[in-house]
């Protein structure tokens, strides 16, 4: 509107920056050559971030690609979720209409939740009541594939400023992209102010994980030097200040280069503003400079949100057009205001004016600014774009100080951030709303319906009538579940509880306590059995309901994991039956699966088994996400317990691509550590680590924990006793003292059990055991309490004869006898256990007999079980030789020979260090044949290399990049980027070239194996 504007304060000179435009020059030819780049600019406010991203921008365009910019907005809650992603996706839209459109063909509805004009008619909010637990996480997968895929041809440079105002949504958007994307030819450059990032600033931790990527570079912006600021002011003046205003100038602005600017202004219009004045005076002397006019406009501006329109400027200014205008124009001209970039908006040329411009105003007067933006957009609702004025309503009626209007504005903007998914900001509406809830009179709240908004509320008791304060903190509950915030939803449901003493409602109390026990148990405030049962004594006896089915649905899902046994399958049975009864389709397939696994911990193997593949199918065919990510959890891990590894394995792949498919990414981690579980017993040892790592990336507890654990028990078998110490402090430390479930407490305290021994403290093990055997296993745990006893057996049958071992051994040795009685043996593996352990316990008494070994063997066999089956081949051939029968010496051997070659391809140094001693002690060969006489030694052995650094070794001979490496290996670039160090230093080279060079030399790889 107001066409060409004089910016004489802005240096037509590029100043400095030349290493980190370098940088950003180097990030996009890396990018064109489709190897993505994700970077972070900071630096303090005013330090010149903007400016180069503008010059780096204005180049990247010169070179053909497209450049989308998107920022955050000031005012974080009350603006748009999801604010950069949307505005920079709209600008890619219309630079590649062609392109995205292709890009979001059929995901056009869910997209639309951060760009409203790919769908014909608003999204719905989904869920009805009950959290959509895959939603984020799908939008977040689906925005993900959509850049790589409009950024396949062409570079796309997408640019987010200002994340240290981002909403929690933004940050959670942006941290799921920098992990995950891939492919395409994009560069992410997001800025933030490195000084507002203060100890408790929620943007600290996202930097802190992101600093851990290896694919993320950060930049840090340094202020100018007295020689960068000497030519900042001669580009602003037009010509070479003098001396001694340079000095000045770089002495006060300290480097700074948007206060070198206000300095340079004011010096050169002749204001002297002394060394004492405020930061705040300083950027307010161009403002009170102004006609009142513009000063009128400027502080409407200020406070309309980051880029007020002109229509909405218009209506809360009440001037005549042509004065308007005139204001606006020297404002522009004065630098104060800029044009927005898109629209007929405007906005502050820097946002430390536009703090300053707003600090600055009284509270009456932020109140009626506030209150004036309002009745103009509630008179006239196009005065903004659509995608906003819900959000944008929401904030001017509530910094109006009027909660009447504001807080039904409030709860609308929070049924928006629901639509879109961003949960966060819907959980701080919601408690906006609460906060507004006691001000507002009780006639008015009677008028807002539960009826009115069907999406936002869940239903906990009525299902018409006025809308509740419960109601709000239900909703609340929700999204601080979803959103990640626990600690806060759990204060709410104490608020809740509260007000529920006062006025009685059973349903409505149970539904509370059923997500007070859920969230107490992931924030380690206790098991959550104490809220649960309080739940099931309220709903006892009260007519079936969705709450009544839920509440019996997660008692029977914690019981299964605390304490399996009638009473959890009685639940789980009637979970199922009340879910039918209300049509509850969700809670009655999730009850299923838990009911299906109790069934196999009651010795229903079989049938359990069959209900449990009936439900992955069913949720697969009814599109129930959620329900088919934690089938594809549960029942490889039933499998596995069972023996039935192969089978678990396939469906763990499956479950990967369920899990990738629908962007579950913590299901996707729970997958990974049932893998590495079934991996280890198949003897697939460096693919379980692995899949382990991948695991360890979760932010569950138990699933970190979990990954640890299997970390720990390769590296007990491959005799690191020092690493599985580590590994195992680093399970506990996860996991926490809080949780006994069985299914993590024994297999640590097996772990911590063996750890002691290969350090030779007997007592500890034996005290390790006795507290497993004093907190007993419960029903279904048998899958992990025979690997206890195993190892409990087996160290005192190696302790037999040590000094000081015999004082307490009987009672051991009887307690282990009891506790082997009392687990059952109903599928092969179990009774494999069994036979391994009274093997054990016989050599432990110094009465060891091949008879009792032989049916170990033959028991595993049968099994997929190949270090298992090498530990009692090794104790056969030992009981064997014992023996002393000359006619079986040749048997002896072979076993020997068959355990040796497993621990060799396990890496089992301790196995295969015990066979090689009892053949050279029996003067037994390992080997078949002649032996050479000078066989060569394995040269990646003799160079000191790893089993996983050989595997690293060959995708580098074959040209690979970290990442590609960390692809093809499933673990992160920064651990590919350690190995090829530890590569590099081994073989004594300096470069990647060398080493693939050194390894072609000495023949170590086939041509091509990389791919075989």
């Amino acid at each position: 509107m107001l066409g060409p504007v004089e910016t004489t304060s802005v240096s037509p000179v590029f100043v400095g920056r030349i290493e980190e435009l370098g940088i950003l020059h180097e990030a996009l030819a890396r990018a064109a050559g489709s190897e993505p780049q994700a970077l972070l600019l900071g630096g303090e406010a005013g330090v010149g971030k903007t400016r180069l991203v503008e010059e780096f921008a204005a180049a990247a365009r010169r070179r053909g690609a497209v450049v989308a910019v998107g920022g955050c907005v000031e005012i974080g809650a009350d603006g748009l979720p999801f604010a950069p992603f949307s505005t920079a996706l709209r600008a890619l839209r219309r630079a590649l209409p062609d392109e995205l459109a292709a890009a979001a063909e059929g995901q056009e509805e869910e997209l639309a939740r951060l760009l409203p004009e790919l769908a014909d008619a608003p999204v719905a909010a989904t869920g009805h009541g009950r959290p959509d637990e895959e939603g984020l996480a799908r939008l977040f997968e689906l925005t993900t594939r959509l850049l790589e895929r409009t950024a396949a041809r062409r570079p796309v440079v997408l640019v987010l400023e200002d994340l240290h105002w981002s909403d929690t949504s933004t940050r959670h958007l942006l941290a799921y992209l920098l992990r995950t994307l891939r492919t395409g030819r994009l560069v992410v450059l997001a800025t933030y102010r490195s000084d507002d990032i203060h100890r408790r600033h929620p943007l600290r931790p996202l930097l802190a994980e992101l600093d851990r990527l290896r694919t993320v570079r950060r930049i840090e912006l340094d202020r100018f030097t007295r020689d960068e600021v000497a030519r900042q002011i001669a580009g602003i003046l037009a010509r070479e200040p003098e001396r001694i205003q340079v000095d000045d100038i770089f002495e006060r602005s300290d480097g700074n280069a948007f206060f070198v600017e206000e300095l340079a202004v004011a010096a050169h219009q002749g204001c002297r503003c002394g060394l004492t004045e405020s930061l705040r005076d300083l950027l307010l002397v161009r403002l009170e400079a102004l006609p009142e006019t513009a000063q009128r406009v400027a502080r409407i501006v200020a406070e309309g949100g980051t880029t007020v329109e002109y229509r909405l400027l218009a209506a809360v200014a009440g001037l005549a057009e042509d004065d308007l205008i005139e204001a606006l124009r020297a404002a522009v001209n004065a630098n104060l205001l800029l044009p927005a970039p898109e629209g007929d908006g405007y906005r502050f040329r820097h946002s430390l004016v536009r703090e300053a411009v707003a600090d600055d105003l009284l509270p009456g007067e932020r109140s009626r600014l506030n209150r004036r933006c309002a009745e103009a957009l509630d008179a006239d609702p196009t005065l903004v774009p659509e995608a906003e004025r819900v959000m944008r309503l929401a904030s001017y009626w509530y910094h109006a100080h009027d909660p009447a209007r504001a807080l039904p504005a409030v709860l609308d903007a929070a049924v928006e951030a629901r639509r879109r998914h961003a949960h966060a900001e819907q959980l701080r509406l919601l408690e906006r709303a609460m906060e507004l809830w006691d001000s507002v009179p009780g006639e008015l709240r009677t008028q807002l319906r539960r009826t009115d908004c069907p999406e936002a509320y869940p239903v906990v008791s009525r299902r018409t009538g006025p809308l509740r304060c419960l109601d709000l903190m239900a909703q609340a509950v929700f999204a601080g579940r979803l959103s990640g915030e626990r600690e806060r939803a759990l204060r709410i449901t104490r608020r809740a509880l509260d007000l529920l003493e006062e006025d009685p409602d059973p349903l409505c109390a149970a539904w509370f306590w059923t997500q007070r026990s859920v969230l107490a148990e992931a924030q380690a405030r206790g098991d959550g059995r104490r809220e649960l049962d309080r739940a099931q004594e309220l709903v006892r006896g009260l007519p079936p309901s969705e709450v009544h089915a839920e509440v019996l649905a997660i008692a029977a899902g914690w019981a299964m994991l605390h304490n399996p046994g009638p009473e959890a399958v009685t639940a789980a049975e009637r979970a199922v039956e009340f879910a039918r009864m209300v049509g509850a389709a969700d809670i009655e397939l999730d009850a299923r699966l838990t009911l299906g696994g109790l069934m196999v911990d009651a010795g229903h193997i079989e049938a359990g088994v069959a209900e449990m593949y009936e439900v992955k199918e069913l949720a697969l065919a009814q599109g129930r996400s959620t329900v088919a990510a934690r089938s594809h959890v549960n029942l490889p891990s039933v499998l596995e317990g069972i023996g039935r590894s192969e089978e678990a394995v396939g469906i763990l792949r499956e479950g990967l691509d369920h899990t990738r498919r629908t962007g579950l990414r913590e299901s996707e981690a729970w997958v990974w550590g049932n893998l590495a579980e079934s991996l280890i017993s198949l003897g697939r040892w460096d693919e379980a680590l692995q899949a382990a790592d991948r695991a360890g990336t979760s932010r569950a507890a138990q699933s970190r924990s979990g990954a640890c654990a299997k970390s720990t028990w390769i590296a007990l078998g491959r005799g690191d006793v020092s690493e599985a110490a580590r590994q195992l402090a680093e399970a506990r430390a996860v996991h926490g003292p809080h949780d006994p479930m069985p299914q993590y407490r024994v297999p640590l305290a097996a772990l911590t059990l063996s750890i002691a021994a290969a350090e030779g403290r007997l007592d500890d093990a034996r005290a390790e055991l006795g507290r497993a055997l004093d907190a007993g296993f419960p029903p279904g745990t048998q899958r992990y309490a025979w690997p206890l006893l195993v190892a409990a057996a087996e160290t005192e049958a190696d302790a037999l004869g040590r000094p000081g071992a015999e004082q307490g051994r009987a009672e051991v040795l009887d307690r282990l006898r009891e506790a082997a009685h009392s687990l059952t043996t109903g599928v092969p593996l179990w009774l494999a256990h069994d036979r391994w352990v009274r093997a054990e316990l016989r050599r432990a008494e110094g009465r060891d007999t091949p008879e009792l070994w032989s049916e170990a063997v033959t028991a595993f066999e049968a099994l997929e079980r190949p270090y298992e089956l090498a530990r009692v081949r090794f104790r056969l051939a030992a009981s064997l030789l014992a023996a002393g029968a000359e006619q079986d010496r040749d048997r002896a051997t072979e076993l020997l020979r068959l355990a040796h070659a497993v621990a060799g391809h396990l890496g089992a140094r301790p196995l295969a260090t015990a066979a090689t001693r009892l053949a050279q002690r029996a003067r037994l060969p390992l080997h078949t044949g002649p032996a050479p006489t000078a066989a060569p030694a394995d040269p990646a052995e003799a160079l000191g290399l790893t089993g996983r650094e050989r595997d690293v070794l060959r995708l580098v001979a074959d040209g690979h990049t970290n990442r590609r490496i960390a692809e093809e290996l499933f673990i992160s670039p920064k651990t590919a980027s350690v190995h090829v160090s530890n590569i590099l230093a081994k073989l004594g080279v300096a470069g990647r070239g060398e080493a693939a060079a050194m390894a072609h030399r000495m023949g170590l790889f086939r041509v091509g194996a990389a791919d075989g």
